[in-house]
């Protein structure tokens, strides 16, 4: 079984989520915003924030993959399910869980405005900037977080622990001798 030790707790997670609603309301007031949530790793923070956000607005799911079941991303982003809704003249704000590499930012991104939206943005929950390999805008976030792998509030290893109240890094010796220590650092 994995060590997981608690990086965020559940309540300044909340606290968090409620500023980011606030600024993101005033700074949209006015426009037709479409909240986009990256799946699956998104969800609990864009139910929360969708709460906190008191301009009307809609919502829709992206889901693409770099991961897989490993602990690293593979730089390969595949979509594996696109949006229902035309964004064409509206205003995006894409709520993401976490940007490390950039990779799969610059992908959505890259893939979203060639359907012409009138702006593009991103609110990640977690910034990991000491993985950034390629130069992406991050517009909002809720917690820059050291290059642990990270789970819980949505965040995943191998499917479990999304459940998670709270943010939980894996500690590195839970995987000794698992086979898995050579794909850990994510």
């Amino acid at each position: 079984m994995e060590k997981i030790e608690p990086l965020i707790p559940g309540p300044k997670i909340e606290a968090r989520v409620q500023e980011l609603g606030r600024e993101i309301s005033s700074d949209y007031k006015g426009l037709q915003l479409i909240l986009v949530s990256i799946l699956k790793g998104s969800f609990l923070f864009l139910a929360d924030l969708t709460r906190a956000i008191d301009v009307p607005h809609e919502i829709d799911f992206l889901s693409v993959s770099s991961y897989g079941t490993s602990t690293h991303s593979s730089g390969v982003v595949r979509l594996l399910k696109d949006l229902g809704t035309n964004i064409e003249g509206r205003d995006v704000l894409v709520v993401e869980d976490i940007v490390d590499t950039g990779l799969t930012w610059q992908y959505i991104r890259n893939n979203l405005f060639t359907r012409n939206p009138l702006s593009l943005r991103i609110v990640t929950l977690l910034d990991k900037r000491g993985r950034r390999l390629v130069d992406v805008p991050v517009d909002y976030v809720g917690f820059v977080i050291p290059d642990r792998f990270v789970v819980g509030y949505g965040l995943d290893y191998m499917e479990r622990y999304r459940n998670l109240p709270y943010i939980g890094a894996l500690d590195d010796n839970s995987l000794q001798g698992s086979g898995k220590e050579n794909h850990f650092k994510n």
